[in-house]
């Protein structure tokens, strides 16, 4: 018997990567997304949410991070008994906090995988398991869905304390180098000159300036903005410099 996964996000970059891979290993897919077009030709779309999610034996979410919770908890009470629900967030605070209260009947199956949607294949690639329920039951079945992945399990909070040193570390270097580069009036002959050291790091930092940083940074942006007035902060910045420079 074929089994059905509802892909969420199923338009998105990560969306239409679980798609595509699900589909190859035998999966009917049945997709729904709210902002982006679904455009493969095997995936069912579905008109809402929750229809969805009515008969699938698994669900994947494949959402913004600050809006997972939410569907979590809008989409929990109507799968069907038995179901897996798969979050792939890349915070886990929040989210898994929303997976421990979802119905007695839902599997939850929380992971981060940390590669893009440029990967060709899984295999070597890791994936972090967060444990919620039971983490050997959860553990056996993301390796069962993701045969030849790397596996860590880590808990939700050293998961975003860990993650804020690996993407948001890197991001910031890069984002700094690519600052750097972006001014630089002459930067084929900066390319002709460089090393393979330059090159891998030019291609990195190209590589990361993607959506989903944009959208990393404008969600840090907004929880700054909740307790603290950024405008007034820059303005701070201006003074504070004003005053140096005297």
């Amino acid at each position: 018997m074929i089994k059905k996964i509802a892909v969420i996000g199923a338009g998105g970059r990560m969306g239409k990567w679980f798609a595509n891979y699900f589909h190859k290993i035998g999966f009917e897919i049945i997709g729904f997304d709210k902002e982006n077009e679904i455009k493969e030709n095997f995936v069912n779309k579905a008109n809402s949410l929750v229809g969805a999610i009515l008969k699938t034996d698994y669900v994947i979410l494949c959402t913004p991070t600050k809006k997972t919770p939410e569907i979590i908890r809008l989409i929990s009470k109507e799968m069907k008994r038995d179901s897996y629900l798969i979050e792939i967030s890349s915070q886990k605070t929040k989210t898994s906090q929303a997976l421990l209260k979802m119905p007695s009947k839902i599997n939850p199956i929380c992971i981060h995988p940390m590669f893009g949607p440029g990967a060709k294949k899984i295999t070597n690639n890791n994936i972090i398991l967060i444990p919620i329920n039971d983490v050997k039951a959860e553990l056996t079945v993301a390796k069962s869905l993701f045969k030849g992945a790397n596996f860590v399990t880590i808990d939700s909070t050293e998961h975003d304390k860990k993650i804020a040193v690996i993407l948001g570390l890197t991001h910031l270097v890069n984002i700094a180098f690519a600052s750097i580069i972006a001014k630089d009036e002459h930067i084929l002959l900066t390319e002709k000159m460089s090393g393979t050291t330059f090159k891998a790091q030019k291609i990195i930092s190209e590589s990361i300036l993607s959506e989903e940083i944009i959208n990393y940074i404008k969600s840090i942006q907004e929880k700054l903005s909740k307790n603290t007035d950024v405008n007034k902060s820059y303005k701070k910045l201006s003074s504070m410099i004003k005053i140096i420079d005297k």
